[in-house]
């Protein structure tokens, strides 16, 4: 096979064995049921090792065996102290692992010889965002041999991160502690496969050329055996000399002579994945978030997201790049966007097409897409683009806007003539959108802002459908509540409270800009939706239509499927039409997959109905009108007809639901089970007439 051939794709040497000395000297390892001959102090150590996380705790990982000293017994609130008896020095060196707080003196071991400390050292951690997991520390302790000393292991700080993890110590000739490693590469293929394995040390690598660093990103890199691989594409740099330099490695591991070189990408090599959705949108590998930069280009739907193309958590925010023709079926390209510099973050924002060239950016045919996003360490920036979105280019004159804010939503304003950025900002201790306008997309000016909005903004003008000539404004945040009002370019008056219209596993929703048909059509991050044992992370929730419909409670916005997922799904696989009476379940049953269900019953009706889709509920309670999808609390409805309609999307790792004329809508994180019918109806109450329908591809993917 070819991808057997690429382990001998990149000639490096083996890292340099380490030569063996003396016997190791264990001096505790923390598997007992108590700390033994060691001495405890206060609260803070407990009264035996821990066995991994306390409560409160996040995951502790890292540790060998099951034991480990612990200090968050209590919570970082509690204090102590455990000394060690007296041992000789006997190896040159001290190597133990160590975690938690980055406190010196206060969260810490110490080394003491004669009653002074000679050595000292303290976990990674001062602020939030870090990990529990232990890491390989080393002391040389050469010049103490013979000589006698006592370890103690202090905790007295009582705040954030306020506690110490350590374990197995032990006197050895050799470092156990991290030290950085580099090989030098041609860039004969364009791809520099890296392996990863989850819960892993970070490590920094740098990918340079020269004295000018290329590539640069955190990554768990696997020192043995991986969970998968990702890649760093070298294209820019084929055929010349590159150094990849890794900032810490210990001396046992294979990291850095595992790195492969390959023309492919790791995701066309490996087998299909037949437990990836095949409806939602996910990343080929990695981690993904928020949406952004959707626009509609020459037939084609841009969605770039947020994006770690080296983990399968959060970091390194990339933007990660798909093209649909359809509105379900993606292909994947190369990233969009990639930060400046390590730490400059690439965050979320919009793009549009400058028809008319305002920015005076268009150099060919294409049509000129401008972008807008947040760089972490500089502010608002633009970047335009003549390819159709494969490629970016940063205006010169960045940023356009600073502030302490995020994710610029970019939109234009015909009555006006002029561009507007909706743009998430803080001020005065609040949580504000601000509104920006621009007669270029260069220059900005600030024109109001609207309390109570959190991240990702978005704003756009709907008509009201059956009222000729009226329309609405939309304003929502991250969250997805949303607001209707007026807006004239310079300021947003809503005309009364936020609405709900989604649920669930939702977040960070943009719109794309300039769609065919004044169409508009929005995509969410299913947030916490996650694929366990798989090389990718998170999904996007599946497009929609928005519109805006009168109820007897007010103008409110609702959410269909795209027309083009029926078009995809069409495949009427089953049916039942029939009552279902309690007591005697319905079974319907298709091909397990991903599959769109449509159900009519009365919507008069009164007790439940449980609609499970191979196996995972939707329970719709007619008394309290709620609908209740997998694990996300029950969400209210209302129609205006005497039929409830109820369509529920199911695809590996999700459901969604729309009820009514689509006023709910339900996002969750669900597990279909391939054992269990396509559809099970329950029904407490009466029985109750039901139409359900289940539609499936129209055609085999290709």
């Amino acid at each position: 096979m070819r991808s057997l051939c690429l382990l001998a794709a990149l000639a490096l040497s083996s890292l340099p064995s380490s030569a063996r000395g003396a016997d190791d000297i264990l001096i505790a390892d923390f598997e007992g049921d108590d700390y033994g001959l060691w001495a405890v102090e206060g609260r803070a150590f407990g009264r035996r090792p821990a066995r991994g996380a306390l409560p409160g705790q996040m995951d502790v990982s890292g540790f060998l065996g099951s034991g480990l000293v612990n200090s968050f017994v209590g919570g970082d609130s509690s204090t102590g102290r455990l000394v060690s008896p007296p041992f000789r020095v006997e190896r040159k060196f001290l190597n133990f692992l160590i975690g938690g707080g980055d406190h010196p003196g206060e969260t810490c071991i110490n080394l003491l010889v004669d009653g002074k400390v000679v050595r000292t050292a303290t976990g990674p951690n001062d602020a939030a965002g870090g990990t529990e997991r232990l890491d390989w520390h080393a002391w040389d302790v050469s010049d103490l041999n013979g000589r006698d000393a006592v370890i103690e292991i202090i905790d007295s700080h009582t705040g954030g991160w306020g506690h110490i993890s350590v374990d197995h110590i032990h006197q050895s000739d050799a470092t156990k502690m991290a030290a950085p490693a580099e090989r030098t590469v041609v860039a004969r293929q364009p791809y520099l496969w890296l392996p990863v394995r989850n819960g892993a040390t970070k490590r920094r690598i740098q990918v340079r050329e020269g004295g000018e660093i290329r590539r640069e990103f955190e990554i768990e890199l696997a020192d043995d055996r991986p969970d998968f691989w990702v890649h760093c594409d070298l294209t820019p740099w084929m055929g010349r000399e590159l150094t990849v330099r890794i900032d810490r490695l210990t001396g046992d591991s294979t990291a850095l002579a595992r790195l492969l070189l390959s023309d492919q990408i790791p995701s066309q090599v490996w087998p299909p994945d037949n437990r990836r959705p095949e409806i939602h949108f996910t990343a080929p590998r990695g981690w993904l978030n928020d949406p952004n930069g959707m626009v509609f280009a020459e037939g084609e739907w841009h969605l770039y997201y947020q994006h770690n193309p080296y983990g399968w958590a959060w970091g390194n925010m990339h933007w990660g790049h798909a093209v649909s023709r359809n509105l379900v079926d993606w292909s994947n390209l190369p990233i969009a966007l990639t930060p400046v510099r390590f730490g400059d973050w690439a965050f979320s924002g919009s793009a549009v097409v400058d028809e008319q060239n305002t920015s005076g950016w268009r150099d060919g045919e294409s049509p000129l897409l401008v972008a807008a996003y947040t760089s972490t360490g500089r502010g608002e920036c633009m970047i335009y683009s003549n390819d159709l979105g494969r490629t970016w280019t940063e205006y010169a004159g960045n940023p356009v806007v600073k502030h302490q804010g995020r994710d610029p939503r970019l939109l234009w304003h015909a009555p006006t003539n002029r561009w507007v950025m909706a743009v998430y900002t803080e001020a005065e201790g609040k949580q504000w959108i601000a509104f920006h306008h621009s007669p270029d997309l260069k220059s900005w000016t600030y024109a109001s802002r609207i309390e109570g909005y959190f991240e990702c903004p978005d704003l756009f003008e709907l008509p009201v459908q059956g009222q000729a000539g009226d329309s609405k404004w939309v304003l929502y945040a991250a969250d997805g509540r949303y607001v209707l009002g007026e807006f004239d370019g310079l300021e947003f008056r809503p005309d009364g409270p936020k609405h709900q219209l989604w649920h669930g596993n939702f977040y960070a929703a943009q719109t794309f800009s300039d769609a065919p048909e004044n169409r508009r059509i929005q995509i969410g991050w299913g947030q916490g939706i996650e694929f366990p044992g798989r090389p990718y992370n998170q999904q996007m929730t599946i497009p929609v239509e928005l519109s805006l419909h009168s109820t007897p409670d007010g103008v409110r916005m609702a959410a269909a499927p795209v027309r083009e997922l029926r078009e995809n799904f069409g495949h009427a696989a089953a049916r039942f039409a029939g009552e279902v009476t309690p007591g005697a379940a319905a079974v319907v049953n298709a091909q397990f997959g991903a599959s769109d269900v449509e159900l009519v019953t009365p919507a008069g009706a009164q007790g439940q109905l449980e609609v499970s889709v191979f196996g995972e509920p939707v329970v719709i309670d007619y008394d309290a009108r709620t609908v209740k999808v997998a694990d996300v609390a029950p969400a209210p409805w209302n129609t205006q007809g005497d039929q409830l309609r109820l369509r529920i999307v199911a695809d590996h790792g999700s459901l969604e639901a729309f009820v009514g004329e689509g006023l709910t809508a339900v996002s969750a994180r669900a597990r279909l089970r391939q054992d269990s019918p396509a559809l099970l109806l329950l029904r407490t109450g009466e029985p109750l007439s039901v139409d359900a329908t289940v539609y499936q591809r129209t055609l085999p993917l290709p």
